[in-house]
């Protein structure tokens, strides 16, 4: 399903503007989820647009933010601590209770983690908690700028490079810091929780998990996100991430779209409505399943092609498997096949090709048809060994692509209503 994208901006905890981006699927979300990204990183990190996306897809709302300090939210970052952190968090999640519906699902990277694991206690809606390099202790994240806390310590600030960028850190920061047990908050939450780490995880050691995961009661589960960085960089490791958390949480969330269940295939074509918005439709073909609804400019969610964008499809798909066919019965060199479709409707006189179609030449005359439906195929042919003869024998062939002599042909529907 294609996604919306809104870019907003909430209060946050201190009261800056929290800038936000929220991933939409195409039609109703079943749930919501609301990402918390790592120590000092942003909303758009690609471990966390990758993980957004994989949730939309999966028919998931996505909301994730900057926290104060952070990316283009407001505020001062050496203001901050982890109590200010989790404090957005849960600012984000009542933006999200106004605005749509409170998240059934906290996702938290790094800190960002140790952040959701804190507060999913406090959000009732919450079924279930991801986290991804969670440290057991938020203090564990000292580690990163650990020559620089004799100088916090002494004069009460540093200022310290992360990541190429300079912050400045001050002692109520550490303090906060070691006021914070997570696993107790663990233990005494009721949810569900799935927890991915790296075995080799040299930022956040793989200890941190096994420490999250003794303190969580069942439902709870573990996924080892073998040979993965700290932040998830290499793009396969990302979408595995992201495939577990979309799965897992399908299972514990409350679906809230209102979506029917697609129909049975009891015919070669099965087309139901999905309840959802007035055209999104499920298509059930034998073992596939697709979607089928009308732009947005026309009151659709774009959550599928449109009827006609199906009946192009098969012009095309038909074309090119009828090329292929005939370039291998004949042994020609054809590599590959394109073919680009569009539909309109122009008026009967200035249909060119219409006098090729007899039956659409008698529709003409007798003047029973002003409008005609018209189909362009663009065909590309690609092969470096194919002669010019080649190519205008494989256009010919074009024209004997069976859905081409449908859609050119007189049919007949025959309609009847259910037993």
């Amino acid at each position: 399903m294609s996604a919306r994208i809104e870019r907003i901006t909430f209060p946050g905890s201190q009261g800056d503007e929290l800038a936000a981006r929220l991933d939409l699927p195409a039609g109703p979300p079943i749930a919501f989820a609301l990402f918390a990204h790592c120590f000092t990183c942003g909303k758009d990190v690609k471990a966390a647009s990758r993980i957004a996306t994989a949730l939309t897809d999966s028919g998931f709302g996505v909301l994730r933010f900057d926290f104060t300090g952070l990316g283009n939210s407001d505020g001062e970052f050496a203001n901050t601590n982890f109590t200010s952190n989790t404090d957005d968090v849960l600012a984000a999640a009542e933006y999200l209770r106004n605005e749509h519906q409170a998240p059934q699902l906290l996702i938290g990277h790094s800190l960002g983690g140790a952040a959701v694991l804190a507060i999913a206690g406090a959000i009732e809606e919450v079924r279930a908690v991801a986290t991804i390099g969670a440290p057991a202790a938020p203090e564990h994240v000292t580690g990163v700028f650990s020559d620089a806390v004799d100088e916090i310590t002494a004069t009460g600030e540093a200022n310290v490079q992360l990541a190429g960028r300079t912050f400045t850190i001050r002692q109520q920061f550490l303090d906060d810091l070691r006021n914070h047990v997570v696993a107790d908050r663990v233990a005494e939450s009721r949810k569900a929780h799935l927890i991915l780490h790296s075995p080799v995880d040299n930022t956040v050691g793989i200890e941190n998990a096994g420490d999250i995961f003794d303190a969580a009661r069942h439902p709870k589960s573990f996924v080892s996100l073998d040979g993965a960085d700290h932040l998830l960089t290499d793009p396969i490791d990302a979408a595995f991430a992201a495939s577990m958390i979309a799965g897992f949480a399908k299972r514990y969330v409350d679906d809230q779209s209102g979506a029917l269940a697609a129909p049975a295939a009891s015919a070669p074509v099965v087309v139901a409505e999905t309840a959802q918005g007035p055209f999104l439709n499920h298509v059930v073909v034998g073992q596939h399943r697709l979607l089928a609804d009308e732009p947005a400019s026309l009151g659709g969610f774009d959550a599928g092609p449109a009827p006609y964008d199906f009946l192009g499809a098969a012009l095309g798909a038909c074309t090119s498997m009828t090329l292929r066919m005939y370039a291998d019965r004949k042994k020609l060199p054809l590599d590959r096949v394109t073919v680009e479709v569009s539909h309109g409707k122009v008026h009967a006189d200035d249909c060119a090709e219409c006098a090729d179609n007899d039956n659409v030449f008698a529709e003409i005359a007798t003047g029973r048809a002003t409008m005609i439906d018209r189909f362009e195929r663009v065909i590309t042919i690609e092969g470096d060994d194919l002669t010019a003869e080649d190519k205008q024998k494989l256009l010919a062939i074009a024209d004997k692509c069976p859905v081409h002599r449908t859609l050119e042909s007189a049919s007949a529907i025959a309609t009847r209503l259910a037993d």
